[in-house]
C-alpha cells in the first residue's frame, strides 16, 4: 500500500517525540542527578573549608572548647540541613553535631581514609557504614604547621538532592508536553495549511490525467499553494477549452466537408441512374466542380492556418506598394461585386505607398477580409477600402455596410471554425477560419488588428503596417 506523504510526516513526527522521550528518560535524570550533585557539593565544601580555617582550626589550638565550637557548629548545621564532623586522622571522631559529646565514649570510624575524596572533594556513599542511606560527603583538612590535625567532614542527604532531581525531571517533562502540545497546534495548521490543499490538488491532478479537464476544486490560500491549485485550475481551464475546441474542429470539419461531399454524391448518383438527363450532364458537372472549389479551399484553410505560428511562421518580409495590392485584390472581386450590385470603393493615400511587409501574406489578409465584407454586406451596398499614415505606420481598413457583428461575438470571430448564428444564416458557405487566419498573419507582422462592429449598420476591420525604410526617409 502507497504511503501517502501525510503519513509520513505522522510517523516522523512520532519516531521524533519517542526518540526525545527516550532521550529525556534515559539521559535527562543522570545529567540533572549529577549537576545538582556538583553545586551542593560546592556549596557544602567551601562552607567544610571555612570551618576547618576557623572554628576547627581554633579547636585544635586551644582558642575554642568543644562546646563551644559544638554549639557553633550545630547552628551551621542546621542552616545547611546536613551533619558535621571533626574526625581524626585515625578515624576517631572528635565532634559530632548529630549526637551529644561523650569523651568517655569515643567513636572511631572503621576503616577511615581520607584518601576517598582523593580524586575529587566529594564523595557518595554511606560514609564507610556510617549511615544506612546514601549521603554527599565532602572534606576539608583542617591543618596547622603543614601537618594534617584533622578533617572537617560534612555528610548531606541524598534524598533532598533526589527530590530535587524528580522534580527537575518533572519540569522537563512538562516542557515537553508542552512542546508536544504546540507541535500538534503546528501539526494541525500543516494539515489545514499544507496537506489537504496538496491532496486537493493531487486528486484534481489525477481527475486532469484521466481526462476529466472539467473537474473543479478551491484552495483558499493566498501563498505558493493557493497560487499553484490557482494555476493548475486555469491551466485546466485552458486544457479544457482546448479540448472543446477540438470536438467543435472536429464538428465543424465534418460539417463543412460533409456538405459539399452529400451534393456532390447526390448529383453524381443522379447523373449515373437517369435522373438527371444526358444533356443537364454539364450543367450539374459544374455544380459538383463548384463543391470541389469549395473543399480544396476549406483545405487549403487548414493547411494555411496549422502552418501560421507567429513563433514560428517565416516571413518573406519585402517592400511594396501596399496600394497597388489593394487595386489587384479588389479586381478579384469585381464578378461578385456586380452580381449583388455592391460598390468597392478605395480610397487611398498617394500613388503609391510602400510598406515593409510579407506581400503574398498580406494579400491574403485583404482578400480574406474583403471576402468577408462581400458575405455580410446587403445588396446595392458600399465597401471601402481605406489607408492613412500616422507616425511611420500604415493604416488599413475595410469596411461595409453590412449586417454587423453582435458584441458578445466581437472577441469569438477571431477563434478557429468560429460563426455567429448570424454568419451561418447569411452565408453558409463559410469556413470559420478566414478570420483566424487575418489574426495570425497580422500578429506574425508584430502588428494589431481590431474591429468596429454595430449590428445592422455594418463592420470595420483595420490593421497596421510598416512603412518601408525609403518611404521614411522621404518624410
Amino acid at each position: 500500500m502507497r504511503k501517502t506523504l501525510y503519513v509520513k510526516f505522522i510517523i516522523a513526527y512520532l519516531i521524533f517525540w519517542t526518540f526525545g522521550f527516550v532521550v529525556v528518560s534515559l539521559f535527562v535524570p543522570n545529567m540533572t542527578r549529577e549537576r545538582l550533585i556538583n553545586e551542593k557539593a560546592n556549596s557544602l565544601y567551601s562552607e567544610a573549608v571555612l570551618i576547618a580555617d576557623t572554628d576547627a582550626a581554633n579547636l585544635y589550638s586551644g582558642d575554642t572548647s568543644l562546646e563551644e565550637a559544638k554549639h557553633i557548629l550545630d547552628s551551621v548545621a542546621v542552616f545547611l540541613n546536613s551533619e558535621i564532623m571533626i574526625i581524626n586522622p585515625s578515624g576517631r571522631v572528635i565532634l559530632d553535631t548529630s549526637s551529644a559529646i561523650d569523651v568517655d565514649n569515643p567513636v572511631i570510624i572503621e576503616g577511615f581514609d581520607s584518601a576517598v575524596v582523593s580524586k575529587s572533594y566529594y564523595t557518595t556513599g554511606n560514609f564507610f557504614d556510617t549511615f544506612e542511606t546514601d549521603v554527599l560527603t565532602v572534606l576539608a583538612p583542617i591543618a596547622a604547621d603543614y601537618k594534617v590535625n584533622g578533617y572537617v567532614v560534612i555528610n548531606s542527604s541524598m534524598n533532598d538532592i533526589e527530590t530535587s532531581t524528580i522534580g527537575m525531571l518533572n519540569i522537563s517533562y512538562m516542557t515537553m508536553a508542552v512542546i508536544f502540545l504546540l507541535s500538534l497546534i503546528v501539526l494541525y495548521f500543516f494539515t489545514e495549511m499544507v496537506y489537504i490543499p496538496l491532496k486537493k490538488i493531487t486528486k484534481a491532478t489525477e481527475q486532469y490525467a484521466n481526462g476529466n479537464m472539467h473537474y473543479t476544486f478551491e484552495v483558499d490560500s493566498s501563498d505558493e499553494i493557493g497560487y499553484l491549485a490557482a494555476s493548475l485550475s486555469y491551466m485546466a481551464g485552458e486544457l479544457a477549452s482546448y479540448e472543446d475546441d477540438q470536438k467543435k474542429f472536429v464538428a465543424n470539419v465534418s460539417h463543412d466537408f460533409r456538405s459539399p461531399l452529400t451534393s456532390i454524391r447526390g448529383y453524381l448518383e443522379a447523373m449515373l441512374d437517369g435522373t438527371i438527363p444526358a444533356e443537364m450532364h454539364e450543367k450539374y458537372i459544374g455544380i459538383v466542380l463548384n463543391e470541389t472549389e469549395r473543399l480544396t479551399k476549406l483545405t487549403n484553410s487548414l493547411l494555411t492556418l496549422n502552418n501560421l505560428n507567429t513563433k514560428g511562421m517565416l516571413l518573406d518580409l519585402s517592400d511594396f506598394d501596399i496600394n497597388a495590392v489593394i487595386r489587384s485584390v479588389a479586381a478579384t472581386f469585381e464578378g461578385r461585386c456586380i452580381e449583388k450590385n455592391i460598390n468597392l470603393e478605395l480610397v487611398l493615400t498617394g500613388e503609391e505607398l510602400f510598406v515593409r511587409a510579407d506581400k503574398s501574406k498580406i494579400e491574403q489578409v485583404l482578400y480574406n477580409l474583403t471576402d468577408n465584407a462581400m458575405k455580410f454586406s446587403n445588396k446595392d451596398s458600399v465597401i471601402k477600402i481605406e489607408t492613412t499614415e500616422k507616425k511611420n505606420k500604415l493604416f488599413v481598413s475595410v469596411k461595409d455596410s453590412g449586417i454587423g457583428i453582435p458584441k458578445e461575438d466581437l472577441k469569438l470571430i477571431w477563434d478557429r471554425f468560429y460563426k455567429s448564428d448570424s454568419s451561418r444564416g447569411k452565408d453558409k458557405k463559410g469556413t470559420g477560419l478566414g478570420l483566424s487566419i487575418v489574426k495570425e498573419i497580422i500578429n506574425a507582422h508584430n502588428e494589431n488588428i481590431n474591429v468596429i462592429s454595430t449590428p445592422g449598420e455594418g463592420s470595420e476591420f483595420i490593421f497596421s503596417l510598416s512603412e518601408s525604410e525609403d518611404e521614411r526617409d522621404e518624410e
